[in-house]
């Protein structure tokens, strides 16, 4: 029996490739001759550097960047085992986390960092970047990004407009022939599970903009501010990024991406299954073992234990879920590919106390599920 287990980390407990061992070491339990293989997953989100550098092979490349306030700050992006894919989190140079409560203001916070760590992968060789765009505390459009990679966002006077969202208001032109030649040599993927627009009701600055710090007074000048850079894009480079689908994920961050550097925008999940090559490696399982934190009506909605699902269902392989908790709502994944779930908490337990026993959990669960496999199998001879 081949076994592939392909869960995403546990929040603040485990990471994906932390909760694949432990999946493994149960299952060694009750059988310890069967065939595994951990590959450490994630949806384009948080954990999506770690996971795909541990089921690779990989390296972390540490970095210090511009952060969100324009003030250094240690990054990191990871380099996989081919040595020419890079992933990068926006959130680990521009994210929100870096900005204390009381300093949020997307009028001046930038994604000047992101950039930065694109070039730094390019300095490494990196041939194909992934960029998941997610946990920004910017609202600048990706103009910062731009900025660091030889874009010149210039004023009527042909000056610098400076750094920020509030700053795009200025922009009269973008100047292009700095920008770093690499980009227009390479495969450029961005993992984003949101579809909103850059402008309007929907837009960045009126969904996102209010957890980045924006007053309501604030939101309006951010979307008008959003919608002249997006007029300039369009006038200067042709491309229409207003109302496209992804263009305010990320604080307008794909409009950038979309509009200046002709990025493709696609799931998070998909881009990382592609890069493990998870439907090969499913080609000879007999059985898939997913999960997450937490499993419920919401994983449907491109999580990573759907996705795994959706991929072994093309091989017809029965695919198990082992969470940390699961939702009063968490039958609806049986409708999408998982057959059957289980959480690991053996006890009421303070959260503090579950987060710290996750290992041994994830382990005992797993072996229990082991065994009731081998039951199974004797209760049907």
């Amino acid at each position: 029996m081949h076994v592939v287990i392909a869960p995403d980390s546990y929040k603040e407990s485990l990471s994906a490739a932390e909760v694949a061992q432990a999946i493994e070491n149960g299952f060694k339990h009750v059988f310890p001759s069967w065939r595994y293989t951990k590959l450490p997953m994630a949806d384009g989100g948080e954990g999506t550097v770690q996971s795909l550098v541990d089921a690779t092979g990989g390296q972390i490349v540490t970095i210090n960047v511009t952060g969100p306030l324009g003030t250094h700050v240690e990054s990191f992006f990871g380099l996989l085992g081919d040595g020419e894919t890079a992933v990068i989190e926006m959130a680990a140079a521009s994210g929100l986390h870096l900005v204390p409560p009381s300093e949020r203001n997307p009028l001046i916070t930038t994604s000047f960092g992101t950039g930065e760590l694109i070039k730094a992968a390019l300095d490494k060789g990196a041939r194909h970047l992934i960029v998941g765009i997610g946990g920004s505390a910017t609202n600048d459009g990706g103009a910062g990004m731009a900025q660091a990679l030889g874009v010149k966002l210039l004023d009527a006077d042909g000056n610098d407009i400076g750094l920020g969202g509030g700053a795009l208001n200025k922009l009269h032109t973008l100047d292009c022939s700095g920008m770093d030649p690499r980009l227009s040599q390479i495969k450029l993927e961005v993992a984003c599970d949101v579809d909103n627009p850059l402008c309007g009701e929907q837009g960045a600055s009126a969904v996102f903009g209010p957890q980045k710090g924006a007053t309501p007074e604030m939101v309006q000048t951010l979307d008008a501010n959003l919608s002249h850079y997006a007029d300039i894009i369009k006038s200067v480079l042709g491309s229409d990024v207003k109302h496209r689908a992804g263009a305010g994920a990320a604080g307008g961050m794909g409009a950038a991406l979309m509009g200046i550097f002709n990025a493709d925008l696609r799931p998070g999940i998909d881009i990382v299954m592609d890069a493990v090559n998870l439907s090969e490696q499913l080609k000879n399982a007999d059985l898939v073992i997913t999960g997450e934190g937490r499993i419920d009506s919401q994983t449907i909605h491109g999580k990573t234990p759907i996705g795994v699902a959706r991929c072994a269902k093309q091989y017809r392989l029965p695919v198990i879920g082992i969470a940390g908790c699961l939702s009063n709502d968490v039958s609806v994944v049986h409708e999408h590919g998982i057959d059957a779930v289980f959480s690991v908490v053996p006890r009421p337990l303070a959260l503090t106390d579950a987060l710290k026993e996750g290992a041994a959990n994830v382990e005992n669960t797993a072996a229990n599920v082991a065994r009731m496999l081998r039951l199974g199998v004797s209760v049907t001879r």
